[in-house]
């Protein structure tokens, strides 16, 4: 990745790994953009009539309202596809969405967490594509930590955000959402921490 022209970094991330946070580091760091929950604002401005629905997501579920997967939940399990104009809504949503990042990122040097980046920029020439991972049990402490909540409940986080990334994943790119190969990076986390993860890569990246 060459800093001196404009790019791209795309953060994948399992719930509860604080890849969210090591991508807002690498953004403050690097002086760039962060793009996560302003994505939702630019296409809910093109998409009026979502407006409502993502107020009331957010206002539900406070605690994943900065997780745009949550906003596809229902479109998520085939189960739950009960026709067609349901399916060309979420296609249509996805796509907007996807447009947003690319006229963000064709004008300046940004991070994307999550929002299928990897696979938007899969073919960009100057984009570094990462995946944060880490254990089950350590992600349950960091999340009942965070949470203040019950190991139990935050195993249930996880499970219930880990299989909606890879389902969200899975049906608008057709690609598995943990496969190494999708990445240049595959990062597990366990020792670094947060700041520890931003450092090796900022050391990857080469500014430290």
């Amino acid at each position: 990745m060459n800093k001196e022209d404009k790019f791209v970094i795309t953060i994948s991330r399992q719930f509860g790994t604080g890849g969210h946070e090591i991508g807002a580091e690498l953004a403050r760091r690097l002086g760039v953009k962060l793009l996560d929950k302003q994505i939702l604002n630019e296409v809910a401005s093109r998409m009026r009539t979502v407006e409502d629905a993502v107020e009331k997501i957010e206002s539900r579920n406070p605690l994943w309202r900065d997780d745009f997967t949550n906003f596809y939940r229902t479109y998520m399990a085939d189960a739950q596809y009960d026709g067609q104009e349901q399916g060309e809504t979420s296609h249509t949503l996805f796509q907007a969405q996807c447009d947003a990042i690319r006229k963000i990122a064709a004008e300046e040097s940004c991070v994307i967490v999550g929002r299928c980046g990897f696979d938007i920029f899969a073919d960009h020439s100057n984009a570094l594509k990462i995946f944060i991972h880490s254990s089950v049990d350590c992600r349950k402490r960091r999340i009942a930590e965070k949470y203040d909540i019950s190991e139990h409940d935050a195993a249930a986080m996880i499970v219930d955000n880990d299989y909606s990334r890879e389902l969200y994943t899975k049906k608008f790119t057709g690609r598995d959402w943990k496969d190494a190969t999708n990445y240049d990076i595959s990062l597990d986390v366990r020792k670094f921490g947060v700041n520890g993860a931003a450092d090796f890569l900022m050391r990857v990246i080469g500014d430290e």
